[in-house]
């Protein structure tokens, strides 16, 4: 370990460095580039003194579940030149504090959620990246428009001018062999296709948010332009 790096930040370093030769293995494997995946660490529950470690060390994007708990930790972290995603449900009625907190909003799985994100823009301000949220495993507990939904979603949403729709996110269920996976995130990408191939006004599929610590190797293997990486990155959750 290089001198004066705390051991924490060390570590952050060393296992960022591990999931990005991951990727790049993964994108190697599916002839694709390491630079056309963007590595979004989720910080949920992290606090804000490891995430700025993992910004000292490289990081950019940033991803939290929940509104609230964005509000708490910001103040500290105000100084950072950092992208931040919403990547959990969001409640309509937190759709204000979430544009000021958020750059990027990964789960939108309503044309109302869109609607009032819309209409809570500040006036001039700058257009919100989206990405609408699916539930392909149609799991309850889940949240997320159902695949049969999103054609008319992604019309809807294109046609708000404070929001920029880029493309589609999916969190598969768990499965324990990750290869099991695969039929989720290549049902994504046929999806974000199909959209694609309507040429509908203001709508973007170029973004695939797919894959988090346990499946990203096969979801860069299948397409994805995102990765969700919270605990190869921070370690467990306490």
């Amino acid at each position: 370990m290089p001198r004066g790096i705390p051991v924490a930040m060390a570590e952050i370093k060393e296992n960022i460095a591990r999931v990005r030769e991951r990727i790049a293995a993964a994108c190697s494997r599916s002839g694709r580039r390491p630079q056309d995946v963007k590595l979004v660490a989720i910080s949920k529950t992290v606090p804000p003194e490891r995430i700025r470690q993992a910004y000292e060390v490289g990081l950019r994007d940033f991803g939290e579940n929940r509104v609230q708990e964005a509000e708490a930790k910001r103040p500290a972290l105000a100084d950072l030149d950092a992208t931040w995603h919403l990547v959990g449900h969001l409640q309509t009625n937190k759709a204000k504090p979430a544009r000021e907190l958020f750059q990027y909003v990964q789960s939108v799985d309503s044309l109302r959620l869109a609607e009032k994100l819309d209409r809570v823009a500040p006036p001039g301000g700058r257009r919100l990246p989206v990405l609408l949220e699916v539930n392909l495993g149609e799991e309850l507990t889940k949240s997320g428009a159902r695949e049969e939904e999103v054609l008319q979603l992604a019309e809807g949403v294109g046609r708000l001018p404070t929001l920029e729709l880029r493309g589609l996110m999916v969190i598969p269920p768990f499965l324990e062999d990750p290869d099991r996976a695969r039929p989720f995130f290549r049902r994504l990408r046929e999806l974000a296709r199909r959209i694609e191939l309507r040429n509908l006004v203001g709508v973007s599929m170029y973004e695939l948010s797919m894959g988090m610590s346990h499946d990203f190797e096969v979801a860069v293997e299948e397409g994805a332009t995102m990765v969700r990486i919270g605990t190869a990155i921070f370690g467990p959750r306490q």
